[in-house]
């Protein structure tokens, strides 16, 4: 995992009017509190996976949002649990690595949720840390303004957090006024990526991560958590008019591949078509999907296959 020092820093013309602002923002929490959301919100573009399966998330995404005045680079982590396995302490490293590096940490919880195990673990990790904190207490569009003041109340007495701001990650509410906060902490300091740049992601590493949504919307309760997505294949034609892509869907268990497969290869079309949708509203481009479903025994507990997709 490259460090946020690693990143190179694009010149910028000079501005009289006013300061450039720059920094680097992460956003950590739970599992299914809306950080994804939050972060496709804020660049206005769907750069990282959205389900109601726990731990969607399991890499760093980054994203790039560029201002007047300013660019922020976000950090969405996998959310912070104590489950054990190779592949869960692999995300906990990752959500945890982020801490030190960035300029502002967002905490996101859930208004009207009251703070479980893994938020009191999170916050004592937050007290090691000398980084200015914003609460963000998200999904305030489904509670009273009661249970919100509620929320509010607990955790400002576990933690002194630089700010709390109520938002609603899936509508918007709260967003702007985030954002404004965010640029007045943030430093002055240079452009770090090209002003139309919105993520760092390659486009191949999207397009699994698109693919492994369509599977846990499709199939949420029947396929287990253990489902990994490598793109084997991403040509363009040399007319530029289609992309061919071919992914491989891996999964732990031969009853698991029968699940994605489907009868008569049902749901296997069906996640292919509401991928092939997304895929090509990202590129701007044809696409031609075709996708496996390969069985790897127990692939999420052996280091060798999790390096082999990424996880590492």
């Amino acid at each position: 995992m490259p460090a946020l020092t690693d990143y190179p820093v694009v010149d910028s013309p000079p501005c009289v009017a006013m300061s450039f602002k720059s920094g680097f923002i992460s956003i950590i929490g739970r599992p299914n509190v809306g950080k994804s959301t939050l972060l496709n919100t804020i660049i206005g573009s769907k750069i990282a996976i959205v389900s109601e399966k726990p731990q969607t998330t399991r890499n760093r995404i980054t994203g790039i949002k560029n201002i007047e005045g300013g660019q922020i680079v976000f950090i969405d982590t996998p959310g912070i649990h104590g489950h054990r396995g190779r592949l869960n302490r692999y995300m906990l490293r990752t959500a945890l690595a982020t801490l030190e590096e960035v300029d502002v940490i967002f905490f996101v919880v859930e208004a009207g949720i009251h703070a479980d195990v893994d938020e009191e673990t999170i916050i004592k990790k937050l007290k090691r840390v000398d980084r200015p904190v914003i609460l963000c207490i998200n999904k305030i569009d489904k509670v009273s303004k009661d249970k919100l003041l509620q929320t509010i109340s607990q955790y400002a007495e576990l933690y002194v957090f630089r700010e709390f701001v109520p938002v609603s990650a899936a509508s918007g509410e709260g967003v702007d006024g985030l954002l404004r906060l965010s640029v007045d902490i943030l430093p002055e300091g240079p452009r770090y990526f090209p002003e139309d740049s919105i993520t760092d992601l390659s486009e191949r590493f999207i397009v699994a991560e698109i693919i492994r949504e369509k599977i846990f919307i499709s199939l949420w309760q029947e396929v287990p958590y253990s489902v990994a997505v490598l793109v084997d294949k991403f040509d363009e034609r040399p007319s530029g008019d289609l992309i061919s892509i071919s992914a491989s869907i891996v999964v732990e268990r031969a009853s698991q591949k029968g699940i994605i497969i489907g009868r008569g290869g049902k749901k296997l079309k069906e996640i292919g078509s509401k991928a092939r949708r997304d895929i090509e509203a990202l590129l701007g481009i044809r696409i031609y999907l075709e996708l496996l479903v390969k069985v790897r025994k127990d692939w999420s507990g052996d280091l060798r296959k999790l390096k082999e997709f990424g996880y590492h």
